[in-house]
């Protein structure tokens, strides 16, 4: 059977309150209202289960963790079943004993696991010690096929490199989700916060236009201090623009909102042949990507 040429995404931005199972609830209600509105591939954000827990280091925290399966994927998997939709669900994964990661399950239309990605970029910032938490991820930037097309999920400080974009969309990827938990630090916000929620804005309206890719980046709201500090505001702003970097959908920074947008194929095919970024790649001078970084003992003689 041939592949749909068009193909609706959704993204949940939603607040979490500190009760897991009441975010789960109101995960599995927003998966199916966008489904009501006509999404097929719906994205929520980075660890929605919870508050963004990570603002400190506390090892009692890990207890929250799940396995995969476990009780995410039991209860997105029949709502993906019964619309018959895709479901991209960011999970605090307990992998082993001691070995935890930021993860993304895609969940197929048919209510089985398409794939899972788990976070390659960690932090380790004032109030985002992920390091503490997740180990890196070892599956590198994957893509999926699901019923409706492939896709890959990054999340959140992996959306600032542009290796990762670059590589999932080498391996085939038409959408690029960035399911994300980014906001304000209370001290910031009046200084750089218009620049900061810019610059991520920025950064993957790039990834779209460098890729020839649609980018759903999709971030949760709401001030959260689980820990007793400052907390964080997070700002919200979830966005999905096409291939080329044109915003076909946008939240606001303070409100629960579903957003929905279609995936054109031929829109795809039609920038990539007038804009052919991967053709011209020189895929035989980027040999110094694999470094850290270039010092001057590197560099190549002078003739």
């Amino acid at each position: 059977m041939e592949a749909a040429k068009t193909f609706s995404i959704g993204l949940v931005q939603m607040s979490c309150a500190p009760e897991p199972q009441q975010n789960l609830a109101k995960a599995v209600a927003r998966v199916e209202e966008a489904a009501g509105r006509g999404a097929q591939v719906i994205c929520l954000p980075e660890l929605f289960r919870s508050q963004y827990f990570c603002q400190k280091e506390d090892p009692d925290l890990f207890h929250m963790a799940e396995s995969i399966p476990g009780p995410t994927t039991e209860a997105l998997a029949p709502v993906a079943r019964r619309h018959q939709v895709v479901v991209v669900a960011p999970v605090f994964e307990r992998r082993a004993p001691g070995i935890y990661h930021n993860s993304a399950v895609v969940i197929d239309a048919n209510g089985e696991i398409a794939g899972l990605y788990r976070k390659m970029h960690i932090p380790d910032d004032p109030l985002y010690y992920e390091k503490f938490y997740f180990t890196p991820g070892d599956l590198g930037f994957r893509a999926f096929d699901t019923r409706y097309g492939r896709i890959a999920a990054l999340i959140c400080w992996d959306q600032w490199y542009p290796e990762g974009a670059r590589l999932a969309a080498l391996s085939g990827a038409v959408v690029l989700f960035y399911p994300t938990a980014i906001g304000w630090h209370p001290r910031e916000k009046d200084i750089s916060g218009a620049e900061q929620r810019d610059a991520w804005i920025t950064v993957q309206r790039a990834h779209a236009i460098a890729n020839g890719t649609y980018v759903a980046a999709v971030n949760r709201v709401g001030h959260e201090a689980p820990t007793g500090g400052p907390g964080i505001e997070f700002w919200g702003s979830s966005f999905i623009v096409d291939p080329f970097g044109v915003e076909l959908a946008t939240a606001s920074c303070d409100k629960e909102e579903i957003l929905v947008a279609r995936v054109d194929l031929e829109r795809l095919e039609d920038v990539r042949r007038n804009w052919p970024f991967l053709r011209d790649r020189r895929v035989d001078a980027y040999a110094g990507i694999t470094h850290r970084y270039l010092d001057r003992s590197s560099w190549p003689a002078k003739s």
